[in-house]
């Protein structure tokens, strides 16, 4: 294998026991070393060296499933753009997600890891802010905020934030029954309609007025 090779080899092997570690110990409790051990590297620097600091670690277990997600997601806004309502744009924001835990097969951390960045009050607003730079998410929420009735601001701002929750912790709850084979073993297709129902409704919920 040609030194490039090998490079890349070691990124992914880092890449992959990073998440794994991450998802099940927390991004605080695991250090460098134990990464490095973990992917099979004697080098105690060798996640340094190919990503430097903790957030770029994290930023590159991100995009590295980025863009199978966006791929998908493109082509669920092709099919609807003009014509979408709140489900269809909800769909838009889960499904993708859903659809690329399930085609990983099992066991898959990256739900769970996705859970334990977002404990996390500096990685969650990296993770936030990457999120919406990207223009497939961009145009779904545009699309959305226009379908949605008027709610204070206030009021969207925290059912966004509640909305995010739900596809994080329903996520990795799936992911972690079916890695240690307890509780519910449904279809993920079974934990995306769910999730879908549960925003549909949690978007378009009335608002009560203070005081009551």
């Amino acid at each position: 294998m040609s030194r490039y090779g090998r490079s890349v080899s070691t990124r992914e092997s880092i890449l992959t026991a990073a998440e794994r570690l991450f998802a099940e110990h927390g991004i605080t409790a695991v250090s460098h070393r134990q990464i490095g051990e973990a992917a099979g590297q004697g080098n105690n620097f060798a996640v340094g060296y190919h990503f430097g600091d903790r957030t770029a670690l994290v930023r590159a277990i991100l995009d590295r499933h980025a863009k199978p997600i966006e791929h998908r997601r493109v082509r669920m806004i092709e099919r609807i753009d003009g014509h979408g309502e709140v489900r269809d744009w909800i769909a838009c924001l889960v499904r993708p997600f859903t659809e690329h835990l399930a085609e990983l097969g099992s066991p898959t951390w990256f739900a769970r890891f996705g859970e334990q960045v977002l404990t996390d009050p500096v990685l969650r607003r990296v993770v936030v802010d990457d999120a919406l730079a990207g223009e497939p998410v961009r145009r779904v929420v545009e699309r959305l905020n226009h379908c949605l009735p008027a709610l204070p601001v206030p009021v969207h701002l925290e059912r966004g934030d509640m909305a995010r929750h739900l596809i994080s912790h329903g996520c990795a709850e799936r992911e972690r029954a079916l890695a240690d084979g307890t509780g519910r073993q449904d279809s993920w297709e079974h934990t995306t309609t769910g999730l879908i129902d549960a925003i549909t409704g949690l978007w378009t919920a009335p608002v009560t007025p203070a005081g009551r």
